[in-house]
């Protein structure tokens, strides 16, 4: 599991325009970088749109947002078009990145057990160190520690 302090592994992911995003692509930066199960979801579209009404603070601390799903490209080009989102949706198809920063796995739900994304989000230094790591955080609870973690 990752803990505050350690390097945050980089990746390379197709982003809603259909470009390659690397999380080396933003050293020098801060980022949020939040994962969620399913784009246009209630509790996910509640954890994203917090962060696009938090964007002028968390743009004025020098920092941006990366959110990842295992959405395909256009269906997040479609939900960051519909809820005017000011940072960029990454596709993590096979959820090998997921699976890097620890965050798919056995989830419940109306009784019901499956593997999937377990929300979460982690902020990142200007180094690439992890600041903050918070596993299983409810949507309100992630943008609220997430924006609170940059200061």
């Amino acid at each position: 599991m990752l803990q505050k302090g350690d390097m945050a592994p980089d990746f390379a992911l197709t982003s809603s325009s259909g470009d390659t995003v690397r999380l080396s692509d933003f050293r020098g930066q801060r980022v949020i970088l939040f994962f969620y199960p399913r784009a246009a979801t209630p509790g996910c579209t509640r954890q994203a749109c917090g962060f696009r009404d938090r964007w002028e603070i968390i743009n004025a601390a020098g920092a941006t947002v990366l959110g990842i799903s295992p959405d395909d490209p256009e269906s997040l080009r479609r939900w960051k078009a519909e809820e005017k989102f000011p940072y960029e949706l990454l596709s993590d198809a096979d959820h090998a990145v997921a699976d890097t920063y620890g965050v798919w796995g056995e989830k419940k739900n109306f009784g019901r057990t499956y593997e999937g994304i377990i929300r979460s989000h982690f902020v990142i230094d200007e180094e690439g160190r992890l600041a903050d790591v918070q596993v299983n955080v409810s949507p309100e609870d992630s943008v609220e520690r997430g924006v609170a973690a940059l200061g």
